[in-house]
C-alpha cells in the first residue's frame, strides 16, 4: 500500500451540480483532490501503470486530479476523493501477470499438417475437368 503523504495532497471545494435544491446553488460541496504524483515516491513501472489508468486526469505538470460530487455533503465527498484515490493507487501496484509461452507439441504440428493436406486434396478435386 502506498503512503500518501498529507502535503502531498490538495483540496479545494467547488459548487456541485446535481439534485439538491437551493442548497447546491449555496454551499460547495463537490471536492478536488488535487495530488502532486512526483512526491509520492513511486516504482518507475507503478508510475507508468498510474499515467496509463489515470490519463486525462493527469496533468503535464504530475498532479493527478480527483473530483467527487457523488453526495450531498463536503465530508462524503472528500471521503468518496480520498477513496477513489487509494482504489487507484492500488490498482497501479498490481503487477500485470507474466505471458508464459508455449509451444505445439511434436505430435499437434503432425496433426495441422495432415489437416492441411486433407484439405488441399479437397480443394485440388475441384479443379476443371480436363478431356483426355
Amino acid at each position: 500500500m502506498i503512503e500518501v503523504p498529507e502535503d502531498a495532497l490538495d483540496e479545494r471545494f467547488l459548487a456541485a451540480t446535481g439534485s439538491g435544491g437551493q442548497n447546491v446553488n449555496k454551499v460547495a460541496t463537490a471536492c478536488q483532490l488535487r495530488v502532486d504524483i512526483f512526491r509520492l515516491g513511486l516504482h518507475p513501472e507503478t508510475y507508468r501503470r498510474l499515467k496509463l489508468l489515470a490519463g486525462s486526469r493527469l496533468t503535464a505538470s504530475g498532479t493527478l486530479v480527483i473530483t467527487a460530487r457523488r453526495y450531498r455533503t463536503q465530508e462524503s465527498n472528500r471521503a468518496d476523493a480520498r477513496e477513489r484515490l487509494a482504489e487507484l493507487l492500488a490498482k497501479a501496484e498490481e503487477r500485470e501477470a507474466r505471458r508464459v509461452k508455449t509451444k505445439p507439441t511434436r505430435a499437434a504440428k503432425a496433426k495441422r499438417v495432415d489437416e492441411k493436406k486433407g484439405r488441399s486434396a479437397v480443394k485440388a478435386g475441384r479443379g476443371k475437368v480436363r478431356d483426355y
